[in-house]
């Protein structure tokens, strides 16, 4: 098959443009609040780079001719678009929040609620505690192959809610809304074994105290909370990536049960 150069100016660059911009702001939304890419030292260049390269390999959607970007329709699917990019990778973020919210319980019950430090993601006042089981998710969700599972249902989305001036339906807000819930469930479920030791610990010093008054039970009692805390949290720093594993799969769940409810 021979190659005609004049073929490449046959093409309609501007129509291309035009159909791939939109999904363009859809990934790129979504890349900004997504895990991992969503911390702030990750650069604006990269973000934007890594949208322009996730747009150019996915399939782009059909388009409607009459729909132009400078336009009340254009804006009207931009921020429909950004919509969708922010809730799927909002959704996403609840997995980790509930990991936060966690390492925030045991930290508290430990008595190293006063150990923080400036956590971009978590806030200016992150336990250690909560960045480390953090940063051990996002491992996990990394081996895992989490980041191309998410690429796959962005993918998806397009199928579900193609780019159109259709208007969003509340329920998908609604669902968005009921599955934050998770961030305090899962996070209670999974620190609720060291909190419930920690529990018998403390009551079982408060009754010593009561039996024996000349007994310091602050010089006793914090080196033993912390001791025994140490030593649940090797145990449970094992059962995580059955626990995020569990956590991951409900919240992509969430996302495809968000989309549909935007639709339906």
């Amino acid at each position: 098959m021979d190659f005609d150069v004049n073929n490449l100016f046959n093409i309609d660059y501007f129509l291309l443009i035009r159909s791939g911009f939109f999904p363009f702001v859809r990934i790129l939304s979504l890349i900004m609040v997504a895990p991992i890419t969503g911390e702030s030292e990750v650069p604006s260049r990269v973000r934007i780079g890594l949208a322009l390269l996730i747009t150019l390999l996915l399939p782009l959607p059909s388009l409607d001719s009459n729909i132009t970007i400078f336009s009340f329709v254009g804006i009207w699917i931009i921020l429909q678009q950004i919509i969708i990019g922010i809730m799927i990778g909002l959704t996403m973020q609840f997995a980790f929040g509930a990991m936060r919210f966690s390492g925030e319980l045991i930290g508290m019950q430990m008595g190293l609620g006063m150990a923080t430090f400036y956590d971009p993601i978590g806030g200016p006042s992150t336990s250690v505690l909560s960045r480390l089981i953090n940063i051990v998710s996002l491992l996990i969700f990394l081996s895992l192959d989490g980041h191309l599972w998410l690429l796959y249902g962005l993918s998806c989305s397009f199928d579900i809610i193609p780019v159109s001036i259709m208007p969003l339906k509340d329920n998908g807000y609604l669902a968005l809304i009921d599955a934050s819930a998770l961030i305090f469930v899962n996070g209670i479920i999974l620190a609720l074994p060291l909190m419930t030791l920690l529990l018998i610990v403390n009551l079982s010093l408060g009754l010593l105290n009561r039996i024996t008054p000349q007994l310091s039970i602050f010089v006793v009692g914090y080196p033993l909370t912390l001791l025994l805390g140490l030593t649940m949290l090797t145990y449970l720093i094992s059962s995580l990536p059955t626990f995020d594993e569990y956590i991951f799969e409900q919240m992509f769940a969430k996302i495809s049960s968000i989309l549909w409810y935007l639709v339906d």
